[in-house]
């Protein structure tokens, strides 16, 4: 049961931060932010955020500085959404997913690229 219940609360936590980072926050830190993903544990007591930001690496620390600097705004917000009597501490994670999953799209389309080569030396 309260499995179901951290997946409900991660589900808030996203859709809560996802709507304080469109209304903006007041840090020139935070660059284009999007949050991917939310897992809560499993006693309601951490929360981990992963988000992903268009730029380079030295966006991506800066961006992750000032969420972690807007931490305690951040909960004081969640605080105000979620029905609990703690609200759960928050680690903010750069999601590298996307790039991985990037990564392995173009060797997938090289692997294929050489395989179009390869076939027509074959049919003739």
């Amino acid at each position: 049961m309260q499995h179901k219940r951290s997946e409900k609360v991660a589900e808030t936590i996203h859709e809560t931060i996802s709507s304080i980072l469109a209304r903006g926050l007041n840090d020139p830190r935070i660059g284009f932010v999007t949050i991917t993903a939310v897992e809560v544990t499993d006693d309601l007591h951490l929360g981990r955020v992963f988000f992903t930001v268009i730029g380079d690496d030295q966006a991506k620390k800066s961006s992750e500085a000032g969420l972690n600097s807007a931490k305690g705004y951040i909960r004081k917000e969640l605080g105000r959404v979620l029905t609990m009597r703690y609200v759960p501490d928050l680690v903010f994670k750069y999601d590298h997913s996307q790039e991985y999953g990037g990564r392995i799209d173009s060797i997938l389309r090289e692997i294929d690229a050489g395989h179009d080569g390869d076939d027509s030396k074959h049919s003739t």
